[in-house]
C-alpha cells in the first residue's frame, strides 16, 4: 500500500527576491515557474487546506508537516502565511497536529513579520551558505548586490528574540570550502539544527565539483568536529539519520535509507508537484498532471513517478541492491541518480561521497564503543577539502 503524504510543501510566493547563482530551481533545466502566477491565490490557497484535510481525515494521520515555501515565500506576506496556516489547522480532523515551517532566505524577515509567524506558531528555517559574508558571495539579488548583511540581520534577529520559532539553518554542501570553518560559522548563528544538503545535480549534468568523493569527505570532517563536541552543539540532520540507520533505527530523509518518502508540492497555480530536487533533472521532472481543483491527493499517491519513490529496494539499480551499505545509503537522494535516456535507476552520482561517508561514521561508531581512536579514511589523510 502507498504511505500516505506528512509533508505538504505549499509554494506561496513563485519568485525569488535573490539570483543565486547556482539555484537549480530557476537556473536550472525547468522553466515551468515562468508559465505561473508569482503569488498563490486565496482560492488555491483555500483549496489547498482543504485537500490537506480530507488526505489527513482519510488517513487518520496524527500530524502533518507543512512547509511555507517559495521562491522566498515572505513575498507573500507574513499574514498571508499566518492565514493559511490557520486555515489548514481549522480544518484537519481533531487530534491531527499541523507543524508549520516558513523556508526562507531571511533577507525580508523583519522583527515584526518574525512576531506574526512566532504568534502563529510557525517555524522559521533559514537557507544560508555559511555564516559569514565571503560563504554567501554567489547569494546575491538581481542587481548583483551581496544578501548577507540583510540575511544575516534576519537570522540573528531570530536567534536574539524568536528562539522558540527558529527552526534552524539549510545549507548546501560546497567542497571548495573549509569544512570546519563553515560549520563554525553557522554555530555563530545559534541555529537549533542544521541541514546539510548535497548540491543538486546527476549524471548528465553532474554538480559542481563533484569527483573524487570531495562531497563526502567534506561531510567526514563536519562530522568529525560535530561528534568529538558530543553532539551539544546542535542537531546535524543529516549525522543524526545516518547513525539511526547504521543502528537499524528507522529514519526519514530524502537522502538516505530506503524509507518511502511521502511528501508533495502544491505551486501557487494549485499544480500537485513531486518535489522540487526533481526539476534539477529535465524540464517537467516533476509534474503529475493533477491539481487540487480536480484532484485529491490520493491520485497523486498512484503517480507512477511518486509510486517509484516509495517502491524502497526495489526501485533501486542491480547495483545498488547488492551493495551491502544499501539500507543506510538508500541509493541516495532520487533526483540525482538520473541519467538521460536511463531513467532514475542508477546509482547515484554521489556514490563514491555516500560510501565514504557511511563508513567514516560508522568507523566512529564502531571505534568509539570500543574506545579507541580511529584512523582517518585514506582521502582525509590526502587532504582532500
Amino acid at each position: 500500500m502507498p504511505r500516505p503524504f506528512r509533508q505538504f510543501i505549499v509554494k506561496m510566493h513563485g519568485r525569488c527576491n535573490l539570483a543565486c547563482t547556482y539555484c537549480y530551481l530557476y537556473e536550472g533545466p525547468d522553466h515551468t515557474w515562468r508559465t505561473r502566477p508569482a503569488t498563490a491565490s486565496a482560492r488555491v490557497l483555500e483549496r489547498t487546506a482543504d485537500r490537506i484535510a480530507r488526505h489527513a481525515r482519510a488517513h487518520a494521520l496524527t500530524t502533518v508537516s507543512l512547509v511555507l515555501h517559495g521562491g522566498e515565500p515572505l513575498l507573500a506576506g507574513a499574514d498571508t502565511l499566518a492565514r493559511f496556516t490557520d486555515d489548514v489547522r481549522a480544518r484537519v480532523p481533531a487530534g491531527c497536529a499541523v507543524q508549520a515551517t516558513v523556508q526562507t532566505n531571511a533577507t525580508v524577515l523583519t522583527r515584526e513579520r518574525a512576531a506574526v509567524l512566532a504568534r502563529h506558531d510557525i517555524r522559521v528555517g533559514i537557507s544560508l551558505d555559511g555564516g559569514t559574508a565571503a560563504h554567501n558571495a554567489r547569494r546575491v539579488d538581481h542587481a548583483g548586490r551581496p544578501s548577507w548583511p540583510a540575511a544575516a540581520r534576519g537570522a540573528r534577529m531570530v536567534a536574539e528574540y524568536f528562539p522558540q520559532s527558529y527552526a534552524g539553518v539549510l545549507t548546501v554542501v560546497d567542497p571548495t570550502t573549509d569544512p570546519v570553518g563553515t560549520y563554525e560559522s553557522l554555530l555563530a548563528l545559534r541555529p537549533p539544527a542544521l541541514d546539510l544538503l548535497l548540491p543538486h545535480g546527476n549524471w548528465s549534468a553532474p554538480p559542481p565539483h563533484c569527483g573524487g568523493a570531495r562531497h563526502g569527505a567534506w561531510l567526514c570532517r563536519v562530522f568529525d568536529r560535530w561528534w568529538s563536541a558530543g553532539r551539544r552543539e546542535t542537531r546535524v540532520r543529516l549525522f543524526e539519520e545516518c547513525l539511526a540507520l547504521l543502528l537499524g533505527l528507522p529514519a526519514a530523509t530524502e537522502s538516505l535509507g530506503l524509507q518511502p518518502f511521502d511528501a508533495l508540492v502544491i505551486e501557487t497555480d494549485g499544480s500537485i508537484e513531486q518535489t522540487d530536487s526533481l526539476k534539477s533533472a529535465y524540464e517537467g521532472a516533476a509534474e503529475t498532471g493533477l491539481d487540487v481543483f480536480r484532484h485529491d491527493f490520493d491520485q497523486a499517491l498512484r503517480h507512477p513517478g511518486v509510486a517509484a519513490r516509495q517502491a524502497g529496494l526495489a526501485a533501486l539499480a542491480g547495483r545498488c541492491r547488492a551493495c551491502p551499505l544499501v539500507t543506510v545509503c538508500g541509493g541516495g537522494h532520487y533526483a540525482h541518480r538520473y541519467r538521460a535516456g536511463k531513467g532514475f535507476e542508477n546509482p547515484s552520482v554521489y556514490c563514491a561521497d555516500l560510501q565514504l561517508f557511511i563508513q567514516h561514521v560508522a568507523g566512529r561508531l564502531a571505534a568509539d564503543a570500543r574506545g579507541e581512536c580511529p584512523a582517518a579514511p585514506a582521502s582525509l589523510e590526502r587532504g582532500t577539502p
